[in-house]
C-alpha cells in the first residue's frame, strides 16, 4: 500500500491547531518534529524544554491525494506550505513507539508505552499510553502542565471532571493518584472511544472513570474541574464549567497561550486565580470557587 506524508514548518502556536486539522482529514498519524527530526517530547523537570519557535508538524496518510488535501489546508494556513512524500509501507505503530519514550512530570507522575520494561523507581505512579488519535500523551506543553500540577496536588478521595479529555490520560492519572470519581468528558466520540481504551489498558473500572459526551454528564459538582482546550471554548465554557464547580472547588485550566491568560480570567468572575504557570509559552490557570 502507497502512503503519503504531508509536512508543513509552522510556529509553534499553530501547531496543535494543524495537527487537529490534519486529523480532520483523515490523517492516522500526526507527528511534531524538531528540523532534525527529533519528536518534541516534553523534558524532565528543569530540563531545556524542546518545543522551539518552529515546529515541523508531519501528517501521515494512506489513499489520499496531495493535491485535495493542500487544498483543503490552504484556507486554514495560507502562509505555509505542506510538502507532499509518498512512503513505502511499515509499520508505523511500531515506527512511532520507537520514540515514544517514558516521560516524568513533578515527584512522582511517568507516562510510559504499554510495553516499556525498565524499571522505574519504587515510588513511581504509572499511567500507560500508547499514542492514539485523540490528543493527549503528554508531549505536548499543556498537558504537561496539567500532569505536573495533579503530581503536586493530588487529588486524593476527589471527584473531578476532565472536560475535553482528548485521550483521557489527566482524567487516568488523576485516578492513579488517588481521586474517587473522574468524570470524563468530550464532544468527540473518537476521543471518548480512546479513553475508554486507555482507561481499560490502566485497570479502571468504569465506576472510576465515567465517560460521557457533554449533554449527557449530570448535574453534579466537582471537587475540581480541568480543562486542557483551547482560549476560546474555555471563554464559551465559563457558565457550564461554573455550575459543575463545588463552592471551595478548584478549576484548571490549560491549553492557552500566555498572552490569553487576562482573556480567559475575565469569563471566570467567580473564582479567585492563583499565580499562572508558563510552559514554553503555553498558560496553565488554578482557581478557586468562591461563591
Amino acid at each position: 500500500m502507497a502512503w503519503l506524508e504531508l509536512t508543513a514548518i509552522l510556529p509553534s502556536a499553530l501547531a496543535e491547531i494543524c495537527g487537529e486539522k490534519l486529523e480532520s482529514l483523515g490523517a492516522i498519524a500526526v507527528s511534531f518534529l524538531e528540523s532534525g527530526q527529533t519528536p518534541l517530547l516534553e523534558p524532565a523537570p528543569g530540563a531545556t524544554p524542546l518545543w522551539q519557535d518552529n515546529v515541523k508538524v508531519v501528517g501521515l496518510f494512506e489513499d489520499q491525494k496531495a493535491s485535495l488535501l493542500q487544498k483543503a489546508l490552504r484556507p486554514f494556513f495560507p502562509e505555509y506550505t505542506f510538502y507532499a512524500t509518498s512512503l513505502a509501507e511499515q509499520d508505523w505503530a511500531h515506527t512511532w513507539l520507537l520514540h515514544f519514550k517514558p516521560m516524568q512530570f513533578g515527584q512522582h507522575l511517568w507516562i510510559t508505552p504499554c510495553q516499556h520494561q525498565t524499571p522505574l523507581p519504587p515510588q513511581a505512579v504509572v499511567v500507560k499510553l500508547d499514542p492514539g488519535l485523540a490528543f493527549g500523551t503528554g508531549t505536548h506543553p499543556t498537558t504537561a502542565l496539567c500532569l505536573t500540577w495533579l503530581d503536586q496536588n493530588p487529588p486524593q478521595a476527589k471527584t473531578l471532571i476532565d472536560y475535553g479529555c482528548g485521550s483521557g490520560v489527566l482524567g487516568i492519572a488523576a485516578l492513579l493518584l488517588g481521586a474517587k470519581t473522574v468524570w470524563a468528558v468530550d464532544h468527540d466520540q473518537q476521543a471518548l472511544d480512546s479513553t475508554q481504551e486507555n482507561a481499560q489498558r490502566n485497570r479502571l473500572s468504569a465506576k472510576q472513570l465515567r465517560i460521557t459526551k457533554p449533554d449527557a454528564l449530570p448535574t453534579c459538582q466537582a471537587d475540581i474541574i480541568l480543562a486542557n482546550i483551547l482560549a476560546e471554548p474555555l471563554i464559551d465554557l465559563a457558565p457550564i464549567l461554573r455550575q459543575h464547580c463545588a463552592v471551595g472547588g478548584q478549576l484548571i485550566l490549560s491549553g492557552l497561550l500566555a498572552s490569553q491568560i487576562e482573556k480567559v480570567k475575565k469569563a471566570y468572575p467567580h473564582f479567585h486565580f492563583a499565580p499562572s504557570r508558563i510552559q514554553e509559552g503555553w498558560a496553565l490557570l488554578s482557581a478557586t470557587r468562591q461563591s
